[in-house]
C-alpha cells in the first residue's frame, strides 16, 4: 500500500517533511494503538496488536523506523 492509500484508510494523518537533510513521514495511528514496526528493504510493516498487519511502500530502502505514543515515524536516510 502506498502512502496515500494508508492516509485516507481510515482517515489517519500522514504528514512528510525535511529537516536537516533527512526526510521523515509522520502518521498517528492513534493512542490506543498498540503496535511495532519493522523495515524490511523498501517495505515498512506495521504490525498492531488488534487488526491486520499494514504494509507501506517507501520510495527507498535504508528506512528507519519507530513506533511512539501512537506516532509512527520513518525517516529516510538521503532524502527521497
Amino acid at each position: 500500500m502506498d502512502l496515500k492509500q494508508f492516509s485516507r484508510r481510515d482517515e489517519r494523518r500522514v504528514r512528510e517533511y525535511e529537516t536537516d537533510g533527512t526526510h521523515r513521514i509522520v502518521a498517528d495511528l492513534g493512542s490506543d494503538v498498540d503496535a511495532s514496526v519493522e523495515v524490511v528493504g523498501d517495505t515498512a510493516i506495521v504490525v498492531p496488536e488488534e487488526g491486520e498487519q499494514i504494509d507501506l511502500d517507501l520510495p527507498e530502502a535504508g528506512a528507519q523506523a519507530f513506533i511512539k505514543n501512537g506516532i509512527l515515524t520513518i525517516e529516510l536516510e538521503d532524502g527521497r
